[in-house]
C-alpha cells in the first residue's frame, strides 16, 4: 500500500478542498401561480407539473 513521503502543506490542502463547498439550490417561479419551486419538481402551491394538474389540493376538493 502506498504511503505519502511527506505531509501536505496547509495551502496545498486548501487548494484541493477549494471545490468542496456547497452550492445554493436553483429556485424558479411556477408559471401557473408564481410561487418559488425547485426545477423538475411539482409545485407545492398549485399542484401543477409541466402545464398539467398532477394532484388536486384540499382547497379544490371542498
Amino acid at each position: 500500500m502506498a504511503l505519502p513521503k511527506r505531509r501536505h502543506s496547509y495551502s496545498r490542502t486548501r487548494q484541493r478542498r477549494a471545490h468542496d463547498f456547497l452550492t445554493k439550490p436553483n429556485v424558479g417561479k411556477c408559471p401557473e401561480c408564481g410561487e418559488p419551486k425547485m426545477p423538475h419538481q411539482l409545485c407545492g402551491g398549485c399542484g401543477m407539473y409541466k402545464g398539467r394538474n398532477v394532484i388536486r389540493l384540499e382547497e379544490e376538493l371542498s
